[in-house]
């Protein structure tokens, strides 16, 4: 069964963030990454990143998968 732990756990080691949080029921999960990496890329790019860090899952495992992506500069000002 797919875990919004597991999900986060692969997100963390496919790239670098400043915060991560994943929440979800086994089925629907919603995800808030912010990475420096996402400077200078618009919202489809940010999305992609993340994708590939979850890989075959994305097309296995996870059936929702609803992100909120942000450099650090844009959570802080959202804080």
């Amino acid at each position: 069964m797919v875990t919004p732990e597991s999900i986060q756990q692969n997100i963390a080691q496919g790239m670098s963030t400043e915060h991560l949080s994943v929440v979800g029921d086994g089925q629907h999960f919603e995800a808030v990454v912010v990475s420096e990496a996402f400077a200078g890329k618009n919202r489809v790019q940010r999305h992609q990143m993340v994708y590939q860090t979850l890989g075959d899952r994305m097309r296995a495992e996870i059936h929702a998968l609803s992100m909120k992506t942000m450099t650090p500069q844009e959570w802080r000002s959202q804080q």
